[in-house]
Parts: C-alpha cells; sequence; structure tokens
C-alpha cells in the first residue's frame, strides 16, 4: 500500500509546474548625465510615457501579442525615465493581472545606445509614430492624471527624428561653445518593456487579437544602493515587531521560569515528607524485629535453666 501511494505521488509530482508570478523588474544603475540634453525638440517630439524618481508609478495598458518570427518576444513599447541621480541604483517592476498571463521583458537604454544603435532608434521611432498618429490606451498614474506630456511638433517620419537626433549631435562635435552654451545635460534612460501572450485558450478570438495588458510600472530607487525605497515601510514595520517580541519572550521566558521552578520545590518538598516517613517506619519495624529476638532469647534461656 505504502509503494502504492509514492508511486501516485511521483506521478502527480510531474505533472506539478513553476508558477510564475505577476511581477517582473530589472535593475540597473544610472548612467552619468547624457551629452544631448532631455528637453531636445526631438525628444519631447516621441510623445513617450515618463517617469521620474517623484512621478514612479504609471498604470498603463501594453499592447501583447503572441511570438512570431518578425516578433519573437512580443509587442514592445517604449517609455522615458528621466531626472536620475547618475551612478545610484535603481529598479524597474511592473505588475499585471494573474488574469492576462503574459511573459515581459524589460530593459534599459541610454541615450548614446538608442543614437549610435542602428536597431534600436528605427524601433523607438516606429513606436512614437504609432503612439502619436493612432488611437493609443490612455495611460494613468495613480491619481488618475494623464503622465504624457503634450508633444510639442509632430513628426510622421523616422527620417526628420534620425535627422534631429544626428544633426543635434554633429553640431556640438564641431562646435564644443556651442554644446557649452546649451542646457545642461538630464540623466535619462529609455526603458523597452516586451509583452508576450503566455496563454492558450479554446477561445478563437482570444487568440487572434490578444487583449491590452493593465499593468503598473513603477521605479523603486534604492537608499544607499542596497535598499529598494519601497521596502522601507515593509523593514520598520519587521523591525518594531521584533522588538516587541524580543521584550515580550524574554518576560514570558522569565515567568515561565519562575513557574516552573515552583512546580518543581513543591515536588521535591513533597519527596522529602514522604522518605522522612518511609525512614521513621522502617527504624519502627527493625525495632520491633530486635524486641522479638530478645524475647525468644529470653524464652530459650529460661528453657535451658528448667531442664
Amino acid at each position: 500500500m505504502h509503494a502504492t501511494l509514492c508511486f501516485q505521488l511521483i506521478c502527480a509530482l510531474g505533472f506539478i509546474q513553476l508558477a510564475a508570478g505577476n511581477v517582473e523588474k530589472t535593475i540597473f544603475i544610472a548612467p552619468p548625465p547624457s551629452t544631448i540634453p532631455a528637453e531636445d525638440t526631438a525628444i519631447d517630439d516621441l510623445g513617450l510615457d515618463r517617469l521620474s524618481p517623484t512621478e514612479s508609478m504609471l498604470r498603463t495598458s501594453l499592447n501583447a501579442s503572441f511570438p512570431t518570427d518578425a516578433e519573437p518576444y512580443g509587442s514592445e513599447s517604449w517609455f522615458y525615465l528621466e531626472d536620475l541621480n547618475p551612478g545610484q541604483r535603481y529598479e524597474v517592476r511592473i505588475c499585471w493581472l494573474a488574469t492576462q498571463p503574459t511573459s515581459f521583458i524589460l530593459t534599459t537604454y541610454s541615450l548614446q545606445e538608442i543614437v549610435s544603435d542602428p536597431s534600436l532608434l528605427p524601433a523607438l521611432l516606429k513606436f512614437s509614430n504609432a503612439r502619436l498618429t493612432g488611437p493609443w490606451p490612455p495611460s494613468s498614474k495613480s491619481d488618475g492624471a494623464s503622465s504624457l506630456k503634450p508633444p510639442k511638433v509632430r513628426l510622421h517620419n523616422h527620417h526628420h527624428h534620425h535627422n534631429s537626433f544626428l544633426r543635434k549631435q554633429e553640431e556640438n562635435n564641431n562646435n564644443p561653445l556651442a554644446a557649452l552654451a546649451s542646457p545642461p545635460a538630464d540623466c535619462i534612460l529609455f526603458l523597452r518593456i516586451y509583452a508576450a501572450a503566455d496563454y492558450f485558450t479554446t477561445n478563437t478570438t482570444l487568440m487572434n487579437h490578444v487583449p491590452p495588458v493593465v499593468a503598473d510600472i513603477i521605479l523603486d530607487p534604492f537608499l544607499f544602493n542596497v535598499f529598494p525605497r519601497s521596502l522601507v515601510p515593509t523593514a520598520l514595520y519587521i523591525t518594531v515587531i521584533a522588538v516587541i517580541a524580543y521584550f515580550v519572550g524574554g518576560f514570558l521566558a522569565k515567568s515561565l521560569a519562575g513557574i516552573v521552578a515552583t512546580a518543581l520545590g513543591g515536588e521535591s518538598n513533597t519527596g522529602a515528607g514522604h522518605d522522612s516517613d518511609n525512614n521513621n517506619n522502617n527504624n519502627n519495624n527493625n525495632n520491633n524485629h530486635v524486641g522479638d529476638l530478645t524475647k525468644e532469647k529470653k524464652i530459650v534461656v529460661e528453657t535451658r535453666k528448667k531442664r
């Protein structure tokens, strides 16, 4: 019977799979300030949702799709991280509903990486163009206000964006004084999020048209590059509970020790009383036995004398 139960348990464990949680994150260190100012017109024209240490939460709807040969990681979305502190560690988390199984990949890029990489810049501009020219799921922060800054000028082709980046960089290289006269550079990053649908259903509508995924994107700075700022209340709560448990546990331990000592002392006294009574009884028995022997000796002596 035990062998049968073990076999059934092993078979059941074979069908168990690890369940992925509904949180995905990436940790990075903010780069040095960018040589291209963050208020550059071409950057504002991208119309990306923005995150910063002061506006650290964004609720949005992300397009998702099943992986294909053209998009092996699903649909991509771009976001703009600004006002970062150079050299500080940050964490970007994305939280989504467990009822929408989705696989996310989060990656951050500096402005120099975007400009210099021939594959990143077209992808960013493609997303920006689709966002600016077509309908898009509205994004809102925790207070319901839109986080999208109005673009100054809407550009409708990728070449204009690309030429603007290259022209600005060429002007700074050719004229160092112009670069010095430009506004101070900011520490910024671009966040790319891949969203791939991770489910199977007999519903053909859901298989053919993946619904947008409602998600919260959170930018969380690390305190002293060690501890996430969002975990400070949890750490304080655990510390308070530990201190209370230490003192309460010490008081309870002393109280229980006193109760146990009292109980053991009463048992020892009772045992001593029983031992003394037993000794007295043994002495009495011994005395009676000695008296009986004496009487028997007297009787034997008197019998001999009579003879």
